[in-house]
């Protein structure tokens, strides 16, 4: 019973969440500040969930934090998406090898 009560709450919580913006904001948002804010909360939550994966994805933590670093230059650099994850891979799999 326990379980079914706590989906229960779950859903709803899950249900409001995305109900209440829905029906509380009609208009636009001109308040700086919360369009900021509003803005980066995918980018916050993606580098929350992505993060501690990073590090504990690999067999050596340092092999993870080198790619992070290898990953967030090339970015900076603004190579595409798709040869950062591979010089990240490439790189996880060199040290693992080394370490």
């Amino acid at each position: 019973m326990n379980k079914m009560l706590y989906i229960l709450v779950m859903a709803g919580t899950t249900y409001l969440i995305r109900v209440l913006p829905l029906t509380l904001i009609r208009k636009k948002i001109k308040n700086r500040f919360i369009r900021s804010f509003l803005y980066y909360v995918p980018y916050v939550t993606l580098t929350v969930m992505t993060f501690p994966a990073i590090m504990d994805a690999t067999a050596n933590p340092i092999a993870g934090l080198v790619s992070l670093v290898v990953g967030i230059v090339l970015a900076l650099l603004n190579v595409g998406l798709f040869p950062v994850a591979v010089s990240c891979c490439a790189v996880v799999f060199v040290l693992e090898m080394i370490l």
